[in-house]
């Protein structure tokens, strides 16, 4: 019997599973997990430690007992995969009650990300915790149950600590959070960003431009962290410093790779290793503004990568077409959304790119309720959109999908200003907030100018 050896068990790799199930059914799909749970929510970890997810059973899609038995998936926790033999066609496993070989047909790579850890001392003591496995979410949370937090540092302010951050304040621990770079969310244009921040000073305490130099131990186990030379008392420390690709395995089978070491792969998910593919967090997929493959790490991705990877190395036929890079993260009472390029990041790919802004409301301004919505158009000269951003307490977060839709779809600021888009009082103006942004970015006054070029025989690229 043929058999497919997928590893690594969260989103990308039990939709390989599965869809590789479905299209060979007689195939013998075996799965490596690492950790101890499989199939769970990973974006759903900061609501299960605020408490709003009472139980870390909720965020499993399903239990092992559904892919073990309905799904006849050999499911394996706790199995480490330690080497990938490409020309003898095995896996070295350990753990989980069995070490050595594993042979495969086809192998599915889908080894997600793993958590950055800055290289400062006394990140291995108690208390100090990454989030990026719910294995370590239960041990946090069972920590906050215990009544011995009262105060936590977060170190890294991008989604997973502003999350961990308000996830945090809803346990009722005060919070203060440390970021090395001059603003929070450092992939979101600095207006964007700005009402971010705003929004996190109303709810804790908040160092910018600073680093942690050192996590130290006290007395009666509290802890001492080390800011620019300061001391701050805590009870808890979280590392939400970014991620980066867990490509390591890949890497040292001979997989090519970008240098950020993101595994390159095709519409069907093939690695350069023969029947070898890769999915999910660990692959650098199609940009469709870019216009060449770039590692843009969020959950849809690695859902629909992983069903493609699976069907192919089941024998299916399977493509995936490529990302815009959309995003959304609750801050607070704040919805903050992306797609496409900022514009630092349009200039820095070499494009001629411009911003236009406006500020507009969520709902008709006579209608109770409403409230003001940021919306950030990011563009060039010529009409064609490349990206857009929005902050407001209401109507950011699904508003970024017709931005999205749009980037997609090839549409100019010109076709996004004619959109038929749906208005009623209670959810919208009459020109809703997308339509004012396009209207306003048509017209030339109005619009970010690109600051002067740099005179000839300097460097070129980077955001200015």
């Amino acid at each position: 019997m043929a058999r497919i050896v997928v590893i690594g068990g969260g989103a990308a790799g039990m939709s390989a599973a599965s869809a590789a199930r479905r299209v060979a059914p007689d195939l013998d799909v075996v799965v490596c997990e690492a950790g101890g749970f499989a199939a769970y929510g990973m974006c759903g970890i900061p609501y299960f430690l605020g408490g709003t997810v009472p139980r870390a059973e909720s965020l499993l899609a399903y239990p092992p007992s559904e892919f073990r038995g309905k799904r006849g998936i050999d499911l394996r926790l706790h199995t480490r995969v330690d080497e990938i033999d490409v020309g003898g066609r095995q896996v070295g496993i350990s753990g989980g009650g069995s070490t050595g070989p594993l042979g495969y047909d086809a192998l599915v790579v889908a080894t997600g990300a793993d958590p950055v850890r800055p290289p400062v001392p006394g990140l291995d003591r108690p208390g100090v915790f990454t989030i990026r496995s719910l294995d370590e979410a239960i041990e946090l949370r069972r920590f906050l149950d215990s009544g011995a937090v009262r105060r936590a540092v977060v170190v890294g302010a991008g989604y997973i600590g502003l999350e961990t951050a308000e996830a945090l304040v809803c346990a009722g621990v005060e919070v203060e959070v440390v970021e090395a770079l001059p603003r929070v969310l450092g992939t979101f244009d600095e207006p964007i960003a700005e009402l971010a921040r705003g929004e996190l000073e109303r709810h804790g305490r908040l160092r910018l431009g600073a680093r942690l130099d050192a996590v130290r131990g006290q007395a009666g186990g509290r802890l001492t962290a080390v800011v620019d030379g300061a001391e701050i008392g805590t009870d808890l420390v979280v590392i939400a410093t970014g991620v980066r690709p867990a490509t390591e395995l890949l890497v040292r089978a001979g997989a090519r790779y970008l240098p950020d070491r993101s595994i390159v792969v095709d519409a069907g998910m093939r690695t350069s290793l023969p029947d070898v593919f890769a999915a999910g967090d660990c692959v650098a997929l199609p940009h469709l503004v870019l216009g060449r493959p770039a590692w843009v790490p969020l959950g849809p991705a690695a859902n629909k990568t992983g069903r493609v990877a699976g069907t192919v190395a089941a024998g299916g036929a399977a493509s995936f077409a490529g990302v815009v890079g959309t995003a959304v993260v609750k801050v607070f009472d704040l919805e903050v959304a992306r797609t496409g390029l900022g514009l630092g990041e349009a200039r820095a790919a070499g494009l001629t790119a411009m911003a236009t802004d406006v500020v507009s409301r969520s709902r008709a301004k006579y209608y109770p309720g409403g409230s003001p919505l940021h919306v950030r158009l990011v563009h060039q000269p010529d009409g064609r959109l490349l990206g857009g951003q929005l902050a407001g307490r209401e109507g950011a977060a699904k508003r970024v999908d017709v931005l999205a839709t749009a980037l997609h779809a090839g549409l100019t600021v010109a076709d996004l200003a004619a959109l038929d888009l749906s208005y009623a009082p209670p959810f919208a103006p009459v020109y809703d907030p997308v339509l004012a942004v396009a209207a306003k970015a048509l017209r030339p006054a109005t619009r970010t100018p690109r600051p002067t070029p740099r005179p000839a025989g300097n460097p070129i690229g980077g955001a200015p």
